[in-house]
């Protein structure tokens, strides 16, 4: 396919160019995904900031976690979902290649009721969330994770 510059209609032109200009910064944008730190907590995970006392807030898939002071918004992540991968590691063995998760909002990591392996991350994951992203023979407090609102 050839595409020619029309030559008695700039306008047709200026709305080819604008369409092709959109075309190629969509094509050539890879992610929108932030980068943050995780770390995990063990049960009990209620009563929790989002959702109180409610055990149906948490996911049958028990992928969730607690926001950070950057994802909270002051309560407005509740309920918000999040693509989550493990992105690095101090252990280079710790990420599980390749394995993306979804989780869901349920708590202020500053409010959680048990201890969390580190304070101060992105988002803590609950155990199977963290575990399902980074290997369970590591060692290690946090990870580096990729993360991107659903």
């Amino acid at each position: 396919m050839f595409i020619s510059r029309p030559r008695n209609n700039p306008l047709q032109w200026r709305r080819l160019c604008f369409f092709l200009f959109l075309l190629l910064s969509h094509l050539l944008h890879f992610s929108h995904a932030d980068l943050g730190t995780a770390s995990r907590y063990p049960p009990p995970y209620s009563p929790t900031e989002c959702f109180g006392g409610d055990l149906t807030q948490f996911p049958t898939s028990n992928l969730f976690a607690a926001a950070g002071d950057g994802v909270w918004e002051n309560g407005a992540a509740c309920g918000r979902q999040y693509f989550v991968r493990c992105f690095s590691a101090s252990d280079p063995e710790a990420c599980v290649p390749d394995q993306t998760i979804q989780i869901t909002i349920v708590d202020y990591a500053p409010s959680i009721v048990s201890v969390p392996t580190a304070t101060g991350t992105t988002m803590i994951l609950s155990t199977t969330a963290y575990n399902s992203i980074v290997n369970t023979s590591a060692t290690v407090n946090f990870v580096t994770v990729e993360f991107l609102q659903v």
